[in-house]
C-alpha cells in the first residue's frame, strides 16, 4: 500500500481501545491507531515515516504530530502531518492544522487554520504566446 508514489505505510503495532481513556503524552514508532480517548499530546518519535489513525469513536484532546494522520473522530488541539493528512467524513479538528498533503471528503469539520508546510510563492509570470512576429 503507498499514497501518491510514497512509501509503505507502516504497520499499526498500537492501539487505544474504545472505553479506554489516556492522561498525558502517548509517544509512538510506526503506527498507532486510537479507538478510545488521549489526554494530552500523541506524538511519533521514530524516523518521521509513521501512521496515525483516530477513528470516528478516537478522541485526543492535545496536540497531533505524525507522518500520515488519518482522522475520522475528534481532535481538539493542532494538528502536523509531515506526510499526508487525510480528514474523513466525520472528522472534527478544533485547532491549527499544518500539512504537506491533505485530502478532505465533504462533512469534515477545522475550526482553526490550513495551512500547508511548504510555502508556495507565486511563479514569475510568464507569456505563452505573443503577438509580435
Amino acid at each position: 500500500m503507498s499514497w501518491f508514489g510514497r512509501k509503505k505505510a507502516p504497520p499499526i503495532r498500537s492501539l487505544i481501545c474504545e472505553g479506554t481513556v489516556v492522561q498525558g503524552q502517548l509517544h509512538f514508532i510506526d503506527g498507532l491507531r486510537i479507538d478510545g480517548e488521549v489526554h494530552g499530546d500523541v506524538v511519533n518519535e521514530g524516523d518521521g515515516h509513521s501512521l496515525l489513525v483516530i477513528s470516528e469513536n478516537g478522541r485526543v484532546h492535545g496536540k497531533v504530530k505524525a507522518g500520515h494522520v488519518i482522522i475520522s473522530g475528534e481532535v481538539r488541539g493542532p494538528v502536523h502531518a509531515h506526510e499526508l493528512l487525510e480528514l474523513q467524513p466525520k472528522a472534527r479538528v478544533v485547532g491549527d492544522v499544518r500539512y504537506d498533503l491533505l485530502e478532505m471528503h465533504q462533512g469534515a469539520v477545522v475550526e482553526g487554520e490550513l495551512k500547508p508546510l511548504k510555502s508556495f510563492d507565486k511563479p514569475a509570470l510568464k507569456l505563452a504566446a505573443s503577438n509580435d512576429a
